[in-house]
């Protein structure tokens, strides 16, 4: 079979399903079929091209909430093998200027409710004859390319990078993973086989399409199986619950953080929804308690493991065990190599501790402009994640720190370089170190640790300026001064002599 056909998945449900309804508005009621979504792709790709001058391989940076008109654009790009760059609107203008400068888009689209921001990063970048579009309502992009011909080519190949995902990155600046056609493709297909998937499938999604989680997880693995997905611009829990029942949703995808506030809603009783098979459940793992909350409504939970740099549906943990392996992301999916490299080299047995690295078609190309970075990831087509892991004698896997000290506020990724590199452009502050701590709303929250003298330290300070130069969920809670930071004989700050120091406080 060709690739283009493989990767060209609209064409086929347009011919084999044209009536089935490929995606829905949850809150305008706007909804397309496969057909709709095929044609309006096809129409897409020719504004694009003859209006925009979009070719192959251009960077189109999108940046808004999530709506029908982001997917279209995505297919609309892929037919012509240009890339989608979808961006955080939650960062500052200075964080989202490095992305434009490193991304080097041709275009870049954006809500109307972003335009600001998105001009002021787009001026602090420098970059010049970047074309704009803004999109302003459900239909906004329909009505600029409604009137051109279709464009039934598909241009993109299997290793042709389909979108870059920005991760916040361990040095202090992002770093773009690109993801391939191919990759989206295997990364549907093994989660099509460990999910069981099917064209009845519906699902909402409400985490943001700038994130692997919104675009990965769920919503390209069902429109490749013909399925259907619900968006909603940004999370609702009562929505969500409300759109699962009136509409029948088969599966639900969240992370702890957000599992937990839909079963504190005031009606999470209320709601019938007998319909959802089980709930995957990402990102950290989910407390005991919450888990059986949600057993107690007759839905059960998948845990699972996953990086925007890997497919990410990586590892999950079947709904029979959730209780048993609490704790556990379960096993391999489908199309995944894995093996677990102790910190000596070699190979780890069960219950030791060593870094994950994973290989197979759904890993990414490398990370965007940045070929140290990609070799120091790979190892002879292996991927470092840099998380540790071990696993038990039934092959189950367990993750118990973050090789990066990355850690996870709601859902989202916070480095703590990139905090520090921030507080440390402060001109009182001699050292920072930042951690994550538990907080029972978000999961985990920043503490940053800061040597200075005791006359200066100023936390409303330290708050406004981390505020101007990162996004809120960036920004550490709590700022503590110290007189100096824990080191070991190298030198270098021992965190986890931090992280004792926080359980004592």
């Amino acid at each position: 079979m060709s690739v283009k056909i493989v990767q060209d998945w609209l064409r086929y449900w347009s011919l084999h399903s044209p009536q089935r309804v490929a995606l829905l508005d949850g809150e305008a009621g706007e909804q397309l079929s496969y057909l709709d979504l095929w044609q309006r792709a096809q129409s897409g790709a020719s504004y694009l091209e003859k209006n925009e001058g979009i070719k192959k391989g251009d960077r189109i940076l999108f940046l808004g909430q999530n709506d029908l008109a982001v997917i279209n654009l995505f297919f609309s790009a892929a037919r012509l093998g240009a890339v989608l760059v979808p961006v955080n609107y939650r960062l500052t203008p200075s964080e989202i200027s490095y992305i434009i400068q490193n991304s080097n888009p041709q275009m870049i689209v954006y809500d109307e409710a972003f335009k600001s921001l998105a001009q002021e990063a787009l001026k602090l970048s420098s970059l010049q004859n970047v074309k704009e579009l803004s999109l302003k309502g459900v239909r906004s992009f329909e009505s600029y390319v409604q009137d051109f011909a279709p464009y039934p080519d598909f241009r993109a190949n299997e290793e042709d990078p389909a979108m870059i995902i920005y991760t916040s990155g361990t040095t202090g600046f992002p770093k773009g993973a690109m993801i391939s056609h191919g990759g989206l493709f295997w990364n549907a297909v093994s989660t099509s086989m460990r999910l069981n998937i099917v064209q009845s499938d519906c699902a909402v999604t409400f985490l943001p399409l700038f994130h692997t989680g919104g675009w990965n997880v769920l919503t390209s693995p069902f429109l490749q199986r013909g399925a259907q997905i619900i968006l909603i611009r940004k999370f609702d829990p009562e929505l969500i619950l409300q759109l699962s029942q009136d509409h029948g949703a088969t599966l639900l995808f969240g992370v702890p953080t957000t599992m937990g506030m839909m079963a504190r809603t005031e009606k999470f009783q209320e709601y019938r929804l007998s319909s959802i098979r089980y709930a995957i459940v990402g990102g950290e793992p989910m407390p005991l308690e919450l888990i059986k909350t949600w057993h107690e409504k007759g839905i059960f939970i998948r845990q699972g493991y996953g990086l925007t740099e890997f497919g990410p549906n990586v590892f999950s943990l079947n709904e029979q065990d959730a209780i048993r392996k609490i704790g556990s992301i379960g096993f391999p999916n489908a199309y995944i190599e894995t093996k677990v490299i102790r910190e000596d080299g070699k190979k780890a047995q069960s219950r030791e501790v060593g870094e994950l690295w994973l290989r197979g078609p759904a890993c990414m190309l490398g990370y965007w402009a940045h070929p140290e970075e990609t070799a120091q990831t790979f190892v002879e087509g292996w991927l470092k994640t840099g998380d540790l892991v071990y696993f038990d004698e039934e092959g189950y896997f367990y993750v118990v720190g973050r090789k990066k000290d990355m850690f996870k506020s709601g859902g989202e990724n916070v480095y703590p370089a990139e905090v520090e590199q921030v507080i440390s452009k402060i001109k009182w502050v001699q050292e920072v170190a930042v951690v994550g701590v538990p907080d029972e709303k978000w999961g985990e929250v920043g503490r940053a640790f800061v040597v200075c003298d005791s006359q200066h330290f100023d936390e409303s300070e330290l708050r406004e300026h981390c505020g101007k130069y990162l996004a809120k969920f960036k920004v550490p809670k709590t700022f503590l001064r110290l007189q100096e930071l824990p080191k070991a004989g190298s030198g270098k700050i021992v965190k986890k002599d931090l992280a004792k120091i926080s359980t004592n406080l």
